[in-house]
């Protein structure tokens, strides 16, 4: 059984199974099934429930059977192709965005995203409630950037790569065994998306398509940073 038990919200749930199969208690193949994972993490049976169409939609779990969902399996080769994949459609949506400029909207969701990372950081450390809080402002950060663009094609090609495992921005997982060092890693995110802001703001196209590329490894590569082993480092924030 997780040694820990979240919060009763779909947003917590999802991140501790995304946890649980990158650290290998759910291996390829399990079989999941609501009311016993429900039992397992403490929580009801819905945010389970819809913890794992996200899944499913994050290529993480597929359907087996009637309601069944089996955990897929995934190289650490894919995982890193299909997060590549994303840093460059992302850095290329970030380009073209410095190069038009950005609209007042876009800088206005922009700003808050980062001053409520800013407040979610500024105790010190994390609690649960901040895991779902992070990955809501993640969500609407790199959301925005793409969706400024206006391009469909790049949209569409995000959407599609967002269906293999860990591909997605939502994609974090937390260690609720290592809050401190989690801390450490969001905080450094917090700091990638400050310079990706400002590169916006001064229309530096090349950085920022640079910058965000580099965004997209934060947790494959930088786990070591904040005593992380690369099965807790996985997705990125």
């Amino acid at each position: 059984m997780p040694p820990t038990k979240p919060r009763p919200d779909s947003g917590s749930v999802v991140a501790t199974l995304r946890q649980l199969i990158m650290g290998g208690h759910y291996p390829a193949g399990t079989r999941l099934a609501e009311i016993p994972v429900a039992t397992a993490l403490g929580v009801s049976r819905t945010p389970v429930r819809l913890a794992f169409r996200s899944l499913q939609q994050e290529g993480l779990l597929q359907v087996t059977g009637k309601r069944g969902f089996v955990v897929r399996a995934f190289s650490e080769e894919d995982v890193q192709c299909a997060v590549e994949v994303r840093g460059a459609l992302e850095g290329l949506a970030a380009r073209r965005l410095a190069e038009r400029s950005m609209p007042a909207e876009v800088q206005a969701t922009l700003r808050t995203c980062i001053d409520d990372g800013a407040r979610l950081l500024a105790k010190g450390h994390l609690t649960e409630d901040d895991i779902g809080a992070w990955g809501e402002l993640n969500h609407r950060f790199h959301r925005t950037i793409v969706e400024a663009t206006g391009s469909l094609v790049i949209a569409d090609a995000i959407a599609r790569n967002n269906h293999l495992p860990f591909a997605s921005a939502d994609s974090i997982a937390i260690d609720r065994q290592a809050l401190d060092r989690e801390y450490e890693k969001l905080r450094f995110a917090q700091a990638q998306h400050q310079l990706v802001f400002e590169a916006l703001q001064r229309r530096e196209s090349a950085r920022v398509e640079m910058l965000m590329r580099e965004h997209a490894y934060i947790g494959l590569r930088y786990g070591s940073l904040f005593g992380l082993t690369p099965s807790m480092a996985a997705a990125e924030p």
